[in-house]
This record gives structure tokens, sequence and C-alpha cells, in this order.
């Protein structure tokens, strides 16, 4: 497989929304349009998403999705429109914390982060795609807060609070 490419043009406000499936056009579209709404308690903000859709991305994986986005240093989570996202009638878009994680953790100091790591993904609405990155940005709000959300429903997917 060909490397990655590096995004470009992402303004550091843009949610990065990034196309891995490429067996129904319709689907995407569907998820496309909902991203495009306006967003917020009375829809006064204006979506602002930067969308990759190049087959390049086609099929990969979140790790290598991860490896490659991971060269954003301003970039805080990455949305994948992968096969569930256009099988699932909600479109839920798989949100991946682009944080690495420490690889040697002192275990005197961090036993419970080592035990019970914190979750690096989950499973989120597109009309959320906004709440959520806006959120995270500004560090509002943390990553394992929406991903509580995502499973405390009756399926595994970010809603709303």
């Amino acid at each position: 497989m060909r490397e990655l490419p590096e995004i470009v043009g992402r303004d550091a406000f843009d949610a990065l929304v990034i196309r891995t499936d490429y067996g129904d056009e319709a689907a995407w579209r569907a998820v496309v349009a909902d991203l495009d709404r306006r967003w917020g308690d009375d829809g006064e903000f204006d979506p602002a998403v930067h969308l990759v859709d190049d087959p390049v991305w086609a099929d990969r994986t979140p790790e290598e999705v991860l490896g490659a986005v991971r060269r954003d240093e301003e970039l805080c989570v990455v949305f994948l429109a992968d096969r569930v996202t256009m099988g699932s009638a909600v479109r839920a878009l798989l949100a991946l914390d682009v944080f690495e994680e420490e690889d040697a953790l002192d275990p005197l100091y961090y036993q419970e982060l080592i035990d019970s790591p914190p979750p690096r993904e989950f499973r989120t609405v597109p009309a959320e795609v906004h709440v959520v990155h806006a959120n995270l940005s500004i560090g509002n709000m943390d990553f394992a807060e929406f991903a509580e959300t995502a499973v405390a429903g009756p399926d595994p997917v970010h809603r709303s609070f």
C-alpha cells in the first residue's frame, strides 16, 4: 500500500473527517449533508469541516490513519467515515483520539492509568462532530467524557449530552 499523504489546507478550527469506505456513495453523501448543517443550541454556528475524500485512504485502519494525521500538531481528534459508518442507520463516525500515550509511564505514579487506560475511540453521529471537535480543541472536555456518553446509551454512539 502507498504511504498516506499529508493532509494540507485544514484550518485549525475545522474538524477532520476522512472517508475510508467507498462502498456506498449515497451513504457518504448523507454523512456529508449531515456534517454541512449549522450547529449549536439554535444553529448559531456554521459548520467547519475538512473532508478527505480520496481513495488512497480506502480500507485504511484506524492505526494507519492515526500514524498519518499525527503530523498535524494542532489536531486532537479525527473522525473516520468507515464501513460501519456507511452501514449504520445513524451514520455514526468513528472518533479517534490523536493524543499519543506515553510509552513508559512510571508505575509508581500512574498505576491506575496503566491498569485501565482511557478510551481511544468512540462513535458519534455526524451532528455531534462539531461539538466534539470544538470542546476537545479548546480543552473544555476530554476525550473520555465523550466516550462515556457513547457507551452509556442503548447502542455505543454519542448523540449529545
